[in-house]
């Protein structure tokens, strides 16, 4: 077993991709989720395989590290021994609670593998960059608008699916609405116009009159204005009502990250509670749909013990961190522990309203699809940037090791000079570079 060489492309459980802790391997199980015994056995191989740290991704793949050439391939064995399908080729994405959620617009998966058989028919997925991807979002409560796709299909009813491409749900260019019967096909012909610029295209290199010329004759109405509106998306924590009464207990992976042994101890809790299946939810989450009778309050509160973030308010939820050191060999500094000391110190300013990214380096990976905040790695301070669009303007400098107590000055400055009932974006959003340069250093009294 090789580890990628291509650059860009996704490492997965054929082929690993190399970093600083040695290889890592990226899976999303084909049904979509797995059953408590298949996370516990994914837990030990883990442990035993690899370095025992295992991920929920942004887009709710399952990552573990820490492997070996030689393991990777262990590893592999382990999942097909635990009767895992992944799913393999271009992704065909939908919601964590699809198929379950009461308020979706309609059920996507049936659209979804009809999607899938055509991309193999059509031998599509060696033609297509590493990256491209599709979103079949039926909406309800938890909707992938803030996912970036190539491809988009929102359901406007059971028959109806609007259809975009590229970027988030609210940059898409939305072309129109197709029914449920045309949607799988008029996807498969907007992957092969993309194929057919080259291995790199994307979705967004379409342009306009190329779009025009390849949908011409096919079954697209123009879309109302009403039809282009975008849901917000919601984290995956807390409690979702599911169909039959039944709910489903959302929990996320503190900064996308868990051991070996949280993961199996949930998972074994699960079990104890009658659930049959835990999902991998996009927002580094997993969603546990339990049966009306399940003791759903004990499955949380172990959760929670576990290490788990359990409540939306949790300020965890409003930092992201990327791998950082030693996870990545370019990482600048410890991002999640940083993340972590960042989250206790500064609890009153990660009040939901705005999102810190932590980056080890330049990259900036991980960085969230809504603008919001990034603290950058560097070996003396860490440059805080404003980050609007893509454009990212310098707004104040914190000293390597420092990070905790730089924030925890900054929450007591929000504490002292808000206004009333203003958020902490907000409160940041009016600060010139020089205050908050000054309120990062010392006390703001």
């Amino acid at each position: 077993m090789n580890a990628s060489p291509r650059r860009g492309a996704c490492p997965s459980l054929a082929v690993p991709m190399e970093t600083g802790d040695g290889l890592l391997i990226r899976l999303q199980p084909l049904q979509g989720g797995v059953s408590p015994v298949q996370l516990a056995g994914l837990a030990e191989a883990a442990a035993r395989f690899g370095n025992a740290m295992m991920e929920v991704t942004a887009r709710g793949s399952l990552q573990i590290r820490g492997l070996t050439t030689s393991s990777a391939g262990d590893f592999a064995a382990a999942v097909d021994r635990l009767g895992i399908a992944v799913r393999d080729g271009v992704p065909v994405e939908t919601g964590p609670l699809a198929g379950l959620d009461p308020s979706e617009a309609a059920d996507p998966r049936p659209l979804a593998e009809k999607i899938r058989a055509g991309i193999a028919a059509a031998g599509l997925a060696p033609k297509l960059a590493p990256k491209i991807s599709v979103i079949v979002d039926g909406g309800g409560v938890l909707t992938l608008g803030d996912l970036i796709a190539d491809l988009r299909l929102t359901a406007l009813d059971a028959n109806s699916w609007r259809l975009a491409v590229g970027g988030t749900a609210a940059r898409a260019r939305v072309l129109g609405i197709v029914t449920d019967e045309a949607a799988h096909a008029v996807i498969v012909t907007l992957l092969e116009a993309i194929a057919a610029k080259g291995g790199a295209a994307r979705g967004r290199d379409l342009a306009p009159d190329e779009l025009a010329g390849t949908l011409r004759g096919l079954a697209i109405a123009e879309a109302a204005e009403t039809d282009a509106r975008t849901p917000a998306a919601s984290l995956p924590v807390g409690r979702f009502a599911l169909k039959d009464d039944r709910v489903a207990l959302g929990v996320a992976l503190a900064f996308g990250q868990a051991h070996a042994d949280a993961l199996a101890g949930l998972a074994a809790t699960a079990e104890r509670a009658g659930i049959a299946e835990i999902r991998f939810a996009p927002g580094r989450g997993l969603m546990l749909p339990a049966p009306a009778d399940a003791k759903i309050s004990t499955v949380r509160q172990a959760a929670e013990k576990l290490g788990f973030v359990v409540e939306p308010s949790d300020p965890r939820l409003s930092v992201v961190a990327c791998a950082g050191r030693p996870a990545c060999a370019a990482g600048r500094y410890r991002t999640r522990e940083t993340a972590a000391a960042i989250s206790e110190a500064a609890a009153g300013l990660l009040d939901g309203s705005m999102r810190l990214h932590l980056s080890g380096c330049a990259k900036r990976c991980a960085q969230p699809a809504r603008p919001g905040w990034t603290l950058l790695g560097g070996d003396a301070a860490r440059m805080l940037t404003a980050d609007r669009a893509g454009a990212y303007e310098m707004r104040g400098k914190v000293a390597a090791g420092e990070e905790a107590d730089a924030f925890a000055r900054l929450t007591a400055a929000f504490a002292r000079h808000r206004k009333t009932n203003e958020s902490a974006a907000a409160f940041l959003a009016r600060q010139d570079a020089s205050t908050l340069t000054t309120w990062l250093r010392r006390d703001p009294t």
